[in-house]
């Protein structure tokens, strides 16, 4: 984690707001050394709920604008909450209900891309 008086990261304070509601394989993935991605960043977690999914895409938005100051350009999939997508435009925010993380495996598909996982020790 960040020292003290060292500015937290976004990727740091979505990752937190994902863990405080509980989410599960908490993890970030570097996207600018591959080169061929429309981000800069993924952040990734899973629910076994959709009741779930929709409370840490809630909870993600609301901590990135209290302490970043930062609106998403968009967010797409809360009307069925098996994908939820949260995009800042340098960061892509994918939050799944569980079978569907397993189902689409987004980290197989950037094997390649620096990934850091989070949990709630941190």
């Amino acid at each position: 984690m960040t020292q003290p008086n060292q500015p937290i990261s976004e990727i740091e304070v979505i990752a937190s707001a994902m863990l405080e509601k509980k989410a599960q394989r908490v993890c970030a993935m570097d996207l600018r050394k591959p080169g061929a991605s429309i981000c800069d960043h993924f952040v990734i977690c899973n629910a076994d709920s959709t009741t779930q999914v929709v409370a840490i895409s809630d909870y993600v938005e609301e901590m990135m604008y209290r302490q970043c100051k930062r609106k998403p350009r968009c967010s797409q999939g809360k009307e069925n909450a098996f994908w939820v997508i949260i995009d800042y435009g340098d960061i892509v925010v994918h939050i799944f209900q569980t079978e569907y993380r397993s189902f689409y495996r987004l980290e197989e598909l950037w094997a390649d891309a620096e990934t850091k996982c989070f949990s709630e020790a941190q």
